[in-house]
C-alpha cells in the first residue's frame, strides 16, 4: 500500500483495505483496530470470517463503506483442512469434541465421490454457533446456553469442492462458493455422508472476486506503514 493510500483511509473519501486476518481475531476486531490506528469513525468489513479462520478480509472506511455490498456479493475461495472421525457442536475447534468415530476405512476415492454431492446450487442451514441473527440475537448466544433453535435454510452455490491431499484422518481441500456459505457446515455434512463425522480444523480465505490474499496486508504491516507515513508528514 502506498503512503497516499494510507492517508486516504482517514479521509472523508475513505479507502478499501485488503487485510490478511490473523487467527483468533474476529472480523470486528480487525475493524476496531483500523478505526483506532487511523482515528476513523466510519469503517466496516465486507463479509465475516470466523475467529479461527485466516485470510482475506475487505475493510472499507469513509464513503467507501457505501461500496461494501459489491464485495459481499462476490464469489469466495477457501483452502483448509478437516479431520475425519471427530464431531464438535460448532463444526470446528471452537468447541470440544463430543463424539469420536472410526475413520480408517475412508479412501481418497470415497472422498472424491462424496464431495461431488456438495457441488452446485443447494440449501444450507447455518450452524448453531454462527453470528447470523434470529429474533435479534446471534445464533451462538442460543447455542452457548445449550439451546438449539430452528434456523431457516439459505440458498448457496458451491462451484468447486476439491480434495487436495489425504493423510487420514486429515484431509486438505479447496472450495469456491457463493456468499453466505458456511464451510464448516459443508465439512460437517461431508462427515455425516461418509459416516465417520468430520470437523473443520483450519480455514483460509484466499480470494474474494478478483481480489487475492496475496494482495493483502497483515495488521502489523498496515500499522507500520501508517506509523511511517505519520512520521514523514509530522
Amino acid at each position: 500500500m502506498r503512503a497516499a493510500d494510507v492517508r486516504s483511509v482517514a479521509s472523508d473519501e475513505g479507502a478499501v483495505l485488503l487485510i490478511d486476518k490473523p487467527v483468533d481475531w474476529t472480523s470486528f476486531d480487525v475493524v476496531k483496530r483500523i478505526r483506532w490506528t487511523f482515528g476513523v469513525a466510519k469503517a466496516g468489513h465486507a463479509g465475516t470470517l470466523d475467529p479461527r479462520a485466516t485470510g482475506l478480509l475487505i475493510v472499507c472506511t469513509g464513503k467507501k463503506t457505501k461500496t461494501m455490498h459489491r464485495f459481499i456479493g462476490m464469489e469466495k475461495e477457501y483452502t483448509g483442512e478437516l479431520e475425519l472421525g471427530i464431531v464438535t457442536p460448532s463444526f470446528d475447534l471452537e468447541t470440544e469434541v463430543i463424539e469420536r468415530r472410526p475413520c480408517g476405512y475412508v479412501t481418497r476415492r470415497q472422498l472424491d465421490v462424496a464431495v461431488r454431492a456438495f457441488v452446485g446450487k443447494q440449501l444450507q442451514k447455518p450452524p448453531m454457533y454462527a453470528a447470523t441473527k434470529l429474533r435479534g440475537k446471534p445464533l451462538y448466544r442460543y447455542a452457548r446456553r445449550g439451546r438449539t433453535v430452528e434456523r431457516p435454510q439459505k440458498e448457496i452455490v458451491v462451484t468447486t469442492f476439491d480434495i487436495v491431499e489425504v493423510k487420514i484422518p486429515h484431509v486438505r481441500f479447496r472450495i469456491v462458493c457463493s456468499k453466505g456459505t458456511y464451510i464448516r457446515s459443508l465439512v460437517h455434512d461431508l462427515g455425516q455422508r461418509l459416516g465417520c463425522g468430520a470437523t473443520l480444523t483450519e480455514l483460509r480465505r484466499t480470494r474474494i472476486g478478483e481480489f487475492g490474499v496475496d494482495q493483502a496486508m497483515t495488521i502489523e504491516a498496515l500499522e507500520n506503514t501508517a506509523a511511517r507515513t505519520a512520521a514523514r508528514t509530522a
